[in-house]
């Protein structure tokens, strides 16, 4: 770690998180191409020599290609993943519709935003029981996306 990373808050934190997401996959088994995989990106991390508010970018933008790798390949995900993608989609592929109903129904388009809170709390019971089969099946990563 850069020393100078250790006088910024905001920094340390990204670099702390990076740490707890490794230490988190050392505990786990995975395959090995994986883990070449995860090392070829640390490595490049170390290799990289620029202002300190690059590098921090550079560790996010890693860290991001290792989640989505572990993610594809091992069906890992960090808490809440699951919550935090079904909320969004929840809100596009049952409150947009159910906004059209409403408005088409009472004939009146200002109701069309009143299927996007419903499709939201949908989404959000969805993605919560996704999360939680995640847990059950352990295959969710003791990592909260908000500390990203």
């Amino acid at each position: 770690m850069r020393n100078s990373i250790q006088q910024n808050p905001k920094q340390l934190k990204v670099h702390q998180v990076f740490m707890k997401l490794l230490s988190e996959l050392r505990s786990r088994e995975i395959p090995e191409e994986i883990i070449d995989l995860i090392n070829a990106s640390i490595d490049q991390l170390n290799a990289i020599e620029c202002s300190d508010s690059k590098y921090v970018l550079q560790i996010r933008s890693e860290q991001n290609k290792i989640l989505q790798l572990i993610e594809k390949e091992l069906k890992l995900v960090t808490k809440s993943h699951y919550q935090n993608l079904w909320t969004a989609l929840g809100m596009c592929v049952f409150g947009l519709p159910i906004g059209v109903l409403f408005s088409q129904s009472l004939d009146n388009m200002a109701f069309i935003g009143m299927g996007l809170p419903i499709g939201l709390v949908i989404g959000m019971v969805l993605g919560q029981e996704k999360d939680k089969k995640a847990k059950e099946n352990g295959l969710q990563l003791d990592l909260e996306v908000g500390e990203i």
